[in-house]
């Protein structure tokens, strides 16, 4: 765990994680940060306070001592979010010290009662205010489906601090820069794509809550946005509210000038022509993503998708349905409400189709309003004359997703 300086009497703890799978569910390759934030006025309040994943809150007490703040002179732990990455050690402080104020949301009250057995809470709403004395004014303003329903903001009015929680947050780890102004080209970079990970893989069901929290953010005078996982923007915060609604938009169909080819093949034969549209994609100078499943995760294979402009599945039938990893992964992608999305279908069958039927069931069952390009099917191997058609097909995909593409 290590301690920043966000601005005066506000400090930053953060700690890497690794070899978790976040929810339960999303494999995080490149690990994730869980911040907490200290905001010290002749009073004292912690903001999402963690600890480490094993449950003990012995570092975080050290480090604590670090920046000057006794555990016995913390006043309020402000739970901005009640999932256990940002509340996991309410019961371990409550140990050694039984006269703080848990401070959130009506339906975070809810859930820190049940998880924790609290009752010293105090509910607010938005525009509340809590005046911690020197200086230090926080106020609170829930942003629901962010993405649980009892997910707040805490905005520190003098240093124009947003406590942001998930919102804004990215996945991977931190090293020596936790802070925008301080990140190299290649740790932005980085961030982005994580950043679209943890949007797609977390939020993505919730788009239409997300785009009024960014509307919920801008109305508020920023200097700095701290999140709950990621660097903290403090140089231009800005960056990081129009990069979310770019990650909204790809959520709606928009995307990267990119391919994802989502793909599976039973026997070689969809592979061939699978390694055919590879080489119409390089002769045609277009970027692309190969995501053969089942061998990718589902964490990868939905950021890919997700930031992508342009997607062809190739999948074969199988036993009169669509080949069953390309489809799970589509249902997947339907649970997360990626909607909109560009799509060419192509692949082979032996003793009869039925991939193309399900492929549809699936898009019209989870309502994702994909515009396909006509699939093209063949049995077998690809002939010449099936290989024409696919061509045409690619061709096709690379000209309409021209109106796709935000960048």
């Amino acid at each position: 765990m290590k301690q920043f300086q966000i601005a005066n009497g506000i400090h930053m703890l953060t700690m890497n994680v690794e070899d978790i799978l976040f929810e339960g569910i999303w494999e995080i390759a490149n690990g994730v940060t869980l911040n907490s934030y200290i905001v010290q006025g002749d009073k004292t309040a912690i903001i999402d306070g963690v600890i480490g994943w094993d449950g003990i809150p012995e570092a975080l007490y050290e480090n604590l001592k670090k920046i000057g703040v006794d555990t016995k002179n913390i006043d309020y732990l402000i739970v901005n979010h009640m999932e256990p990455d940002h509340s996991g050690w309410i019961s371990n402080f409550r140990k050694i010290k039984d006269d703080f104020t848990v401070v959130c949301t009506e339906k975070a009250a809810r859930m820190v009662s049940s998880f924790y057995g609290e009752d010293k809470i105090r509910i607010v709403k938005e525009g509340d205010i809590l005046d911690l004395g020197n200086g230090k004014v926080l106020s609170f303003h829930p942003v629901s489906n962010v993405h649980w329903p009892d997910t707040m903001y805490t905005y520190e009015r003098g240093t124009k601090t947003l406590f942001s929680c998930d919102m804004f947050g990215a996945f991977g780890k931190m090293e020596d820069h936790c802070f925008d102004d301080e990140l190299t080209p290649e740790e932005t970079d980085f961030f982005e794509f994580e950043g679209i990970r943890y949007y797609s893989n977390v939020m993505a069901t919730f788009t239409p809550s997300l785009r009024k929290a960014i509307e919920k953010a801008k109305s508020l005078d920023i200097n700095a946005i701290a999140p709950g996982h990621g660097p903290v923007y403090r140089k231009n915060p800005q960056k990081i509210i129009d990069d979310y609604y770019r990650f909204s938009l790809y959520a709606d169909g928009a995307g990267k000038n990119e391919v994802t080819i989502l793909w599976g093949s039973m026997y070689g034969m969809t592979a061939k022509a699978v390694e055919f549209v590879e080489g119409i994609l390089q002769r045609e100078g277009i970027k692309y993503n190969m995501l053969e499943m089942p061998q990718k995760s589902e964490s990868e294979m939905i950021a890919t998708v997700f930031k992508s402009a342009g997607i062809i599945i190739a999948a074969p039938t199988y036993e009169y349905k669509l080949f069953p990893p390309v489809a799970a992964a589509l249902n997947e992608l339907g649970r997360k409400k990626i909607t909109g999305k560009l799509a060419f279908r192509f692949g082979s069958y032996g003793w009869s189709g039925g991939a193309e039927k399900e492929l549809k069931e699936i898009i019209e069952r989870n309502k994702m309003n994909w515009d396909f390009i006509e699939s093209v099917e063949f049995e077998g191997a690809p002939r010449e004359e099936d290989l024409v058609k696919i061509e045409a097909g690619v061709l096709e995909l690379v000209e309409k997703m021209k109106e796709k593409v935000v960048e």
